[in-house]
């Protein structure tokens, strides 16, 4: 099976946000406008299924922020793929985030 088979709209919207460079939890959210109960148990089966990673930022910098540390995910070559063939299955999603970009500058 193929990971376009497996995509659901939810997971596009998220490797589509991780994409445009939210990468974090809490920005995914901000970005996509889904809940946490939604967007972390979404990352972890992209995780598990290989389509993101993630890695801890270090204490350090979390305590000059004086906030607890953040998870940074990152797009594999599998998300990439699975991106670009989700752009075939939810067309939308690629304007979606280009307006959204366009209104950031």
């Amino acid at each position: 099976m193929t990971g376009e088979a497996r995509l659901s709209h939810t997971a596009a919207m998220i490797l589509h946000s991780i994409h445009a460079g939210s990468i974090y939890g809490f920005s995914v959210m901000e970005t996509t406008g889904l809940p946490s109960g939604t967007v972390y148990p979404a990352m972890r089966r992209l995780e598990r299924d290989g389509f993101i990673r993630s890695e801890w930022e270090k204490q350090s910098i979390a305590d000059k922020e004086l906030r607890p540390p953040r998870k940074y995910y990152h797009l594999t070559k599998a998300g990439l793929a699975t991106l670009d063939s989700s752009q075939k299955r939810y067309p939308l999603l690629a304007k979606l985030f280009a307006s959204s970009e366009k209104e950031r500058v």
